[in-house]
């Protein structure tokens, strides 16, 4: 997981405005197709923040605001997760909370893992619910 703290600390230092520094992942497999579909799905704003950019350019990250809120679609499985441990369900998808990380949730989906840090003055539930739509849309069942 030491990405997903390089990641918390890319997000720290993006400050305000401008390009945030988010290292992207890179997808194998079906991931590949899922994190390119959830790249058409994702909001143009979340929780009253507009999309903003982020380097390198990648189809599998989004950020919002000032990078407070990041994704990467295609991330590897948590290496914190247990097979017995307990996902929190919102909006029909398993979220994966880092007891280490506490800005940092894993969407368990079948196709990809989607990591998403929440961070700022934003609520991880809403942003989360906001994000459960579309990335529940990557299960084969969802057609």
């Amino acid at each position: 997981m030491r990405a997903a703290a390089v990641l918390l600390v890319l997000l720290t230092l993006a400050g305000c405005g401008g390009t945030v520094q988010v290292e992207p992942p890179t997808p194998e497999g079906e991931a590949v197709a899922a994190c390119d579909k959830l790249a058409t799905l994702l909001p143009q704003t979340l929780d009253g923040d507009e999309r903003g950019t982020s380097a390198p350019e990648s189809p599998y990250v989004a950020v919002w605001g000032s990078g407070t809120i990041a994704l990467r679609c295609g991330v590897p499985r948590p290496a914190r997760m247990a097979p017995t441990d307990t996902l929190q369900e919102i909006g029909g998808v398993g979220w994966f909370a880092d007891p280490d990380k506490p800005a940092l949730f894993t969407a368990v989906t079948d196709p990809a893992y989607v990591e998403v840090t929440v961070g700022g003055e934003h609520v991880a539930a809403e942003v989360l619910a906001d994000l459960s739509g579309p990335i529940g849309r990557l299960s084969p069942q969802a057609g």
